[in-house]
């Protein structure tokens, strides 16, 4: 059984966040959370943030499986863009240049592992079975 969480209208750019997230993107959550843990960029202590609440997510929905056993991992975890604020900065000559603050929405999706493995053999006995 899969949880989702999900963290919105972070004031940081896109492409900024999807550095951090290539980074955990497949991995097991313990191993994830250990990356996260230690990496100097801006987006990661938000990602790690949000790794736990999808972790909590997931024992809310599955409280009779032990967290140990079940082997979780981050199946799907996306970057967005969000809303852009446009604010401008004077330049020379009386002009002004446009500044986009960009803000981004990160999704994160974690599951078993042990459940994945289950379905995809389940799904390869039924294709022998035909």
């Amino acid at each position: 059984m899969e949880a989702i969480a999900k963290l919105n209208n972070v004031p940081t750019s896109p492409r900024k966040m999807r550095l951090v997230v290539d980074l955990v993107r497949g991995k097991r959550v313990n191993n994830a959370l250990s990356i996260l843990k230690f990496e100097p960029k801006v987006g990661a202590a938000k990602i790690e943030k949000l790794v736990l609440s999808a972790i909590a997510n997931w024992q809310q929905k599955n409280q009779d499986v032990q967290l140990e056993e079940a082997d979780l991992f981050i199946k799907e975890i996306k970057v967005d863009s969000g809303k852009v604020l446009k604010r401008l900065r004077p330049a020379p000559q009386g002009r002004a240049h446009r500044i986009r603050k960009r803000s981004n929405h990160v999704t994160i999706v974690i599951d078993s592992l042990n459940e994945v493995v289950a379905e995809a053999a389940e799904s390869n006995e039924s294709d022998n079975n035909k």
